[in-house]
């Protein structure tokens, strides 16, 4: 079964822009803290932003102030506005329920690609 399906990823040049989006389920989205999570090649998959029912917004630090994560609480939907990309921006986004440091409530999607590159 399909819990997240993200979108909106694609190829840009750096100092460019993209939005992702993750549409989920009622459940999911009204139970969790949504995150978006991004897995570089040769790397881990890592945190890149949370946000609670509530509204309330935490960041990586590589990405503040660059990225906007937002929730559409109508449709079950995440964003994540992504300005001023940069190169070591490239990798697979995903979204997922987060629960803490290392622990997310699902299984993973198919996630989007970004690459950032001239």
């Amino acid at each position: 079964q399909v819990q997240f399906v993200e979108s909106g990823g694609g190829l840009v040049q750096p100092g460019g822009s993209l939005t992702l989006s993750c549409a989920t389920s009622g459940c999911i989205f009204s139970n969790y803290v949504m995150g978006w999570y991004r897995q570089a090649p040769g790397k881990q998959r890592e945190l890149v932003a949370t946000i609670t029912r509530g509204g309330n917004t935490y960041y990586a630090h590589s990405v503040k102030c660059r990225f906007t994560i937002s929730r559409d609480n109508a449709n079950y939907t995440v964003y994540l506005q992504m300005n001023s990309l940069k190169p070591e921006d490239t990798g697979v986004y995903y979204c997922n329920g987060y629960v803490r440091t290392g622990m997310v409530s699902h299984n993973w999607g198919q996630g989007t690609q970004v690459t950032v590159s001239s």
